[in-house]
């Protein structure tokens, strides 16, 4: 009787984690995801980057499936339908069915069939698992110690999230690849998406989501090119070497989102995947990639423009994982295009924000549409070789933010830097503060630092709400001018009353002040920081109403 072969089909068997429209998890095929995307919430990996990395696989077949789309009017067809083309991609996915399945004995899905160390070492999952610096599973339903076995359907869903984010660092050291040395392979930075400042739009279902970061081949600021440009299963499959640069690009979106960052070998078989090798695929260089990758923000490098002497350079903007995102708002929406003969701008927005404004320009979303941004990052540690922490954060707005030409656009991103001028003012009161109390020095780790840092840490964790709060408010009738004078006076009540408190605490020592500087005869104390405080928030905030309660009173304290 002839040996059964393992197989474990990504088309035809459930793995993506999903949440539909009642909330419930499950997982699906990419057959059943693609079928029931209208009925779906979105796609619910355990991790942000989970998530991230499988919408970029989804990404790439409904992009091949649909021939693009090549333009805004096929487009337009697809947004229209209550569901996406089902024939056309489940078409697709039989034609290369062979490509996605994990165990396929030639061709597995995103792996090297024969890939082996000189000693034929087989390793354990965690080398497949993203971690962190204490070398502890990063799951939210495992244990390191425990880990001795995955689901393929599991496996599949961390190998997608391998190639897209693994940390760098040594690798293991696979014959026929002539970077090798000492058996290792040496780093050579992280999994693709883990080098940006990912960003992708959500709509209301999965099939929005979909649609809205379905960019089309005929635009102007993105370079496509179909001849070249492919996914990783349409090509030959690939060996233990790295491609050669002509050969693996990138050309497009499509090499990008598939991108074999490491070469991998899954061991196990239906009935669990026990083991896994992975050591170095193919490097990527990142400069100006702005015009072939739209899922992320992008920064002017002088230093790269000095070491390739380039007039202009461009490299992915990494998220601030100390920020959230509405501070950083003015890199992420479109702004109007500069002048002939301007300096090249020192950051672009992501190709997705630039892609909605046309969207939204041409009449192709709603006026009243609203859209959640989601931005998703790994912050590496250690040479980059361990995962520190995990970015995700998210905004939901209007679709009239993101046209450059309206008032909107520039009402949302000058409340922002309102919000920044205020915290400045808070900042500056708790200084002052902790100098009149004796506090000096003007190093980071100084007293008075340190006590501008622990208040705008609390005021921004407020403000976080409010602004929140007043972005999703924002409508179609909303007036710009109004809704900025309504943000400053909502900034200005709470910094007001944080500034309260911290003059409240400043106690006696503070409020009988001391001289900070005796050559200059500086004297400093609680009510004159109070007082400089609130001319500084005026300054700040000019169009906020007056305030209705009355200042700290300033008594002697007992």
């Amino acid at each position: 009787m002839p040996e059964t072969v393992p197989s474990f089909s990504l088309v035809s068997q459930p793995w993506i984690p999903v949440l539909d429209l009642d909330g419930r998890r499950r997982p699906v095929s990419l057959t059943e995801l693609f079928a029931q995307a209208s009925e779906l919430r979105a796609v619910a990996g355990d991790l942000p980057t989970q998530t991230a990395a499988i919408l970029r696989l989804l990404l790439a077949i409904l992009h091949r499936a649909v021939d693009g789309p090549e333009d805004e009017n096929a487009w337009r067809d697809l947004w229209r339908r209550s569901d996406l083309p089902t024939a056309e991609i489940t078409a697709y996915l039989d034609e290369f069915r062979e490509r996605f399945d994990l165990l396929h004995p030639v061709t597995p899905f995103y792996q090297v069939a024969d890939l082996h160390t000189q000693k034929h070492e087989e390793f354990g999952l965690t080398r497949l698992i993203a971690d962190v610096p204490n070398n502890a599973p990063y799951l939210t339903t495992r244990l390191g110690p425990g880990l001795e076995r995955l689901t393929p359907a599991e496996a599949a869903v961390w190998l997608v999230h391998c190639q897209a984010y693994d940390a760098s660092g040594i690798k293991s050291g696979a014959v026929g690849d002539d970077r090798v040395s000492g058996g290792k392979g040496y780093p050579i930075g992280p999994g693709a998406a883990g080098s940006l400042g990912l960003v992708y739009l959500e709509g209301r279902t999965l099939r929005e989501t979909l649609l809205l970061n379905l960019v089309a081949l005929d635009n102007t600021y993105l370079r496509q090119n179909p001849e070249r440009d492919s996914p990783v299963w349409e090509r030959d499959p690939h060996r233990p070497a790295e491609e050669a640069e002509r050969d693996r690009g990138p050309h497009g979106v499509l090499n990008l989102y598939t991108w074999q960052s490491r070469r991998i070998r899954l061991f196990g078989d239906v009935g669990g995947i026990t083991g896994a090798l992975v050591a170095n695929g193919d490097r990527i260089a990142w400069p100006n990639l702005h015009l072939l990758e739209p899922m992320s923000r992008w920064r002017r490098s002088p230093n790269q423009e000095k070491k390739l002497k380039l007039p202009t350079v461009y490299l992915p903007a990494l998220h601030d994982h100390t920020r959230s995102l509405w501070r950083g708002l003015a890199s992420l929406l479109p702004t109007p295009a500069g002048k002939p003969g301007a300096d090249a701008p020192a950051s672009r927005p992501p190709g997705m924000s630039q892609w909605l404004a046309r969207l939204r320009g041409e009449g192709l979303v709603d006026d009243g549409y609203r859209v959640t941004t989601r931005a998703v990052g790994v912050v590496y540690g250690n040479n980059m070789s361990v995962v520190d922490e995990v970015y995700h954060d998210a905004l939901t707005m209007t679709v009239q933010a993101f046209d450059p030409a309206g008032p909107l656009a520039g009402t949302i991103v000058d409340s922002a830097v309102d919000a920044e001028a205020a915290v400045k003012a808070l900042r500056g009161l708790a200084a002052n503060l902790c100098r009149a109390g004796g506090g000096y020095g003007d190093r980071p780790d100084d007293p008075p630092a340190v006590a501008a840092d622990r208040a705008a840490e609390v005021a921004y964790a407020t403000l976080d709400v409010l602004f929140r709060q007043w972005l999703a408010g924002l409508d179609p009738t909303t007036d710009p001018t109004q809704a900025r004078v309504e943000w400053q006076t909502q900034t200005q009540e709470c910094v007001r009353r944080l500034g309260n408190e911290l003059v409240r605490l400043s106690g006696p020592q503070a409020w009988a002040g001391r001289y900070v500087d005796q050559e200059k005869k500086k004297h400093m104390s609680s009510p004159l920081a109070d007082t400089f405080f609130r001319a500084a928030l005026r300054r700040a905030l000019p169009l906020a109403a007056e305030p209705q309660t009355p200042s700290v009173p300033q008594e002697v304290p007992a």
